[in-house]
C-alpha cells in the first residue's frame, strides 16, 4: 500500500471513530429568535397587503451577516444612525428594534417621526431597562458591567442618569468611585462573562459603597458558557461558531479556549480549516446566540457521518407538538403587570398568559404572582397570537382542574371548605382551585339571613349538590352541613344533660317572658321567675343576646328544656330562719304595695309583709298615703312561716304603744307573695 492510500485509511479510520459534541444551547437564543422571527413576520404581512412598508431595522437584526444579507434581500433596511432616523419620511414605514434594545430617547425619535414601531427587545433587556430607569429615577448611581461599544450597553445606558457609567475591566474597576452620598446599583450585560462579573462585582464592593448588585445576565447566556466551557474541557479541538462582530460569541471563544487550546472561531464552514481538525477524534461544538441552525448543520455535517439534519430530526421527533386545549409546563422568561410570558418546555415556542387569562381579577399585578425563572402551568387556547406565540389561559387550567375537583367532591358528597369570593344579591360565591361555586341564599344557613355581607372573604363548608358546567351551573349547599350538625349536637347534647345540672350556653333571644339560651345543640328558655331568687322586672334590663351564661337544668320535657338561675346553694330561705325570727328587727326596701299593705324585700328573694294596721299606732287607710316604693324601713319580726316562705313585719311594735294593744293580731296566711 502506497503512503496516499495509507494517509486516506488513517483519515477514514479516525473520521469513522470520531465523536462530535454539540452544545444543546447552541444557536439563536429566545430573544434573538423572536426579534428574526417579527421581521419575517412584518415581511409577510407586507406581502399580504396587512401592513405598509418599507420595513427598517434600527442596527442589523442580529449579529450574523448572512440573516441580515437575506433581509436586505426582501426589501428590509437597515438603519445604522440617529441621524438616519430622523431623516425617516413622517408617518410611512415600520421600524423594528431589535433584541439589544434601544435607549429612551431613540423611542422619542421614532414617536416624533410618527412611524410604527415592533419592538423586539429581548425581555431580558427590558428588565435592565426597568432596573437602572429606577435606580436612576432615585438619583443613585448606576453601573453596567459590559462592553461599552456594544449596542445593548448602549440602550442600557440611555435609561440611566448622567451617574451612569460603564465598566468593562479591572482597571476601569479599581479607578471607579461613587459621587458622594450616592447609593449604588450594579447591573450586567446579558451576555457577559459570568466569571469575570463577579471578579468586577468584588473590586467595587470592596470600596465599601451602598450597593445592590442584580445578577442580569441572562439564564440562557449563563447556561451557553457553563455548557461550553464543559464540553471544551472533554474534546481535543473545539468550534466556535458566529459572526465576528457578536459578543456573546466572542466571550464563548474565550471561555472555551481556557479550556481547550485547540479553540476554532469561525463565522460559517468555508473559515474552517479541515486539516485544523483532520486527525481530532472528539469535537466540541457550540455557537453564540446570533448563529442559525443552517451554518451549525454544517460543521457538524462536516464533523461527522451523522448529519445535522438528523440530529435535528431526532430533536425534532423529541419534541412534544402542542394542541390547544393541552395543558404545558413553560419557564417565566418575562413578566410585566399585564402579561406573563412563557418559554414553553419541550417545544421551541413561546406563550403569553395575558392578565384577563390569569385572574378574574382585573386589577392584579402579575409581577406580584410570579417571578422571572419560575415554573407554571397553562393551558393552549390558541397556537398562534397573531405574533408568533401561543396563547395561554392560567385561569382556565385552573378552572378545568377545579370543576374535575367539584365533580369528585359532588359524587362522593364530600364536604368542602373555601373562602366566599363574591356576596352576591342571591346568595355567595366561592372558588375551589379556580373553579366558581354558587351558593343560593336560602342554602347559606338554616336560619333566614337578609343581610349575607358578613360572609365576605370567610372560609366556609358546603357540599356540592348540583354539577353541571356545561349550563355553568354548579351550586353549594351549607344549609344541610349546618343543620345535620344541629341535630349531631342535639342528641349529644340530650344524652348528656339532666335536671339538676349546671351547663354553660349563649343567650340567643330576650323576650318580655323570658330569655332563650343556646346550650350547644338545643335551646333552653329561662323563664322570668326563674332568673332570680329576687323579683325581675324586665328581663331585657338583664340580659342581652350574646351573653354567656352558667344555668341550671330545671326540667326537661321531651325537646323542651326548662332552666332556671336559681341555684339551691344561693337560696336565701336556706338561712331565713335564723336572720329572720320572730323578734329580730330588721330592715329593707319597700318593693310593692296593695290596699291591705305593703310588700318589703329584705333581700333578693325574700319578702315580708307589712299589714297596713302594723305600719303606724294611727289609723291609715291605705299604705300609699305614708311609704313609698322603694323607701328603707326598719320593722320587726312578728311571725315566720319557713313552710310557705311567710313573713310578717311590725313598725308599730318598734313603737312606745299604748298598754293592752296587741301587735301581733295580723294573719300571716291572709297575703300571698
Amino acid at each position: 500500500m502506497d503512503e496516499a492510500a495509507k494517509s486516506r485509511a488513517s483519515l477514514q479510520e479516525s473520521l469513522s471513530s470520531r465523536t462530535v459534541a454539540v452544545a444543546k444551547t447552541a444557536g439563536f437564543c429566545f430573544g434573538v429568535e423572536r426579534a428574526v422571527d417579527r421581521v419575517y413576520e412584518q415581511i409577510r404581512a407586507v406581502k399580504e397587503g396587512a401592513a405598509k412598508g418599507p420595513i427598517y431595522t434600527y442596527g442589523p437584526i442580529i449579529h450574523n451577516e448572512q440573516v441580515v444579507s437575506d433581509l436586505e434581500k426582501k426589501g428590509v433596511r437597515v438603519i445604522d444612525t440617529e441621524e438616519d432616523l430622523k431623516r425617516l419620511p413622517k408617518g410611512q414605514g415600520t421600524v423594528i428594534i431589535r433584541s439589544h434594545g434601544v435607549s429612551r430617547h431613540i423611542y422619542e425619535i421614532l414617536k416624533e417621526r410618527g412611524v410604527a414601531v415592533a419592538d423586539a427587545t429581548c425581555p431580558f433587556v427590558k428588565k435592565i431597562h426597568r432596573i437602572v430607569d429606577e435606580h436612576a429615577a432615585a438619583g443613585e448611581a448606576v453601573v453596567i458591567i459590559g462592553s461599552p461599544a456594544h449596542p445593548e450597553v448602549e440602550g442600557i445606558r440611555g435609561w440611566g442618569n448622567e451617574y451612569t457609567t460603564v465598566i468593562e475591566n479591572e482597571a476601569e474597576a479599581e479607578k471607579y468611585e461613587v459621587a458622594e452620598g450616592k447609593k449604588l446599583c450594579v447591573v450586567s450585560q446579558t451576555t457577559f462573562n459570568y466569571n469575570k462579573f463577579q471578579d468586577l462585582v468584588e473590586k467595587i464592593l470592596k470600596k465599601g459603597y451602598d450597593s445592590s448588585v442584580l445578577n442580569t445576565i441572562c439564564n440562557a447566556t449563563q447556561e451557553r458558557q457553563v455548557e461550553a466551557a464543559k464540553i471544551a474541557s472533554e474534546v481535543d479541538a473545539m468550534i466556535v461558531i458566529g459572526g465576528r462582530h457578536s459578543s456573546n460569541t466572542q466571550k464563548l471563544y474565550e471561555i472555551c479556549l481556557k479550556e481547550c487550546k485547540n479553540t476554532f472561531y469561525i463565522q460559517t464552514l468555508g473559515d474552517l480549516d479541515p486539516d485544523s481538525v483532520s486527525s481530532v477524534r472528539n469535537v466540541g461544538i457550540t455557537a453564540g446566540a446570533s448563529t442559525p441552525k443552517k451554518i451549525i448543520e454544517e460543521v457538524h455535517t462536516r464533523m461527522a457521518e451523522q448529519s445535522f439534519a438528523e440530529l435535528l430530526k431526532e430533536e425534532e421527533e423529541s419534541t412534544k407538538p402542542i394542541r390547544t386545549g393541552e395543558i404545558v409546563t413553560g419557564q417565566v422568561i418575562e413578566v410585566s403587570k399585564d402579561e406573563i410570558i412563557l418559554s414553553i418546555a419541550g417545544n421551541k415556542s413561546e406563550g403569553i398568559i395575558t392578565r384577563d387569562e390569569y385572574s378574574n381579577d382585573n386589577n392584579v399585578d402579575l409581577t406580584t404572582k410570579v417571578q422571572i425563572g419560575e415554573e407554571m402551568e397553562a393551558k393552549v387556547i390558541k397556537l398562534n397570537d397573531g405574533v408568533g406565540m401561543v396563547s395561554l389561559s392560567y385561569k382556565r387550567m385552573a378552572a378545568d382542574r377545579g370543576n374535575k375537583r367539584l365533580e369528585e367532591a359532588f359524587e362522593n358528597q364530600e364536604v368542602l371548605t373555601s373562602k366566599v369570593t363574591q356576596v352576591l344579591d342571591g346568595g355567595l360565591s366561592v372558588e375551589v382551585e379556580g373553579a366558581r361555586v354558587f351558593i343560593p341564599a336560602s342554602l347559606v344557613s338554616d336560619t333566614y339571613e337578609k343581610d349575607l355581607s358578613k360572609y365576605a372573604g370567610q372560609d366556609i363548608q358546603f357540599v356540592i349538590t348540583e354539577f353541571n358546567p356545561k349550563r355553568r351551573r354548579i351550586i353549594g349547599d351549607r344549609k344541610q352541613l349546618l343543620a345535620a350538625e344541629k341535630a349531631k349536637l342535639k342528641e349529644e347534647l340530650f344524652a348528656r344533660i339532666q335536671p339538676g345540672d349546671k351547663v354553660e350556653g349563649t343567650v340567643k333571644n330576650v323576650t318580655d317572658f323570658g330569655a332563650f339560651i343556646d346550650l350547644g345543640g338545643a335551646d333552653g328558655l329561662l323563664h322570668i321567675s326563674e332568673m332570680s331568687w329576687g323579683r325581675v322586672e324586665n328581663p331585657k334590663k338583664v340580659f342581652k343576646s350574646g351573653d354567656k351564661v352558667t344555668v341550671l337544668i330545671k326540667d326537661i320535657q321531651g325537646e323542651k328544656i326548662a332552666l332556671s338561675l336559681k341555684f339551691p346553694e344561693a337560696n336565701p330561705w336556706a338561712q331565713a330562719a335564723e336572720k329572720y325570727a320572730a323578734g329580730n328587727v330588721v330592715s329593707g326596701r319597700v318593693a310593692r304595695m296593695t290596699d291591705f299593705g305593703a310588700f318589703v324585700e329584705l333581700e333578693p328573694g325574700v319578702d315580708a309583709l307589712l299589714h297596713v294596721s302594723q305600719i303606724s299606732r294611727e289609723h291609715i287607710e291605705k299604705p300609699s298615703d305614708v311609704l313609698k316604693i322603694g323607701q328603707e324601713i326598719e320593722a320587726k319580726v312578728v311571725d315566720f312561716n319557713e313552710d310557705d316562705h311567710k313573713i310578717s313585719l311590725s313598725v308599730k311594735a318598734l313603737l312606745a304603744a299604748p298598754q293592752n294593744e296587741d301587735v301581733a293580731d295580723v294573719d300571716i296566711d291572709s297575703y300571698s307573695k
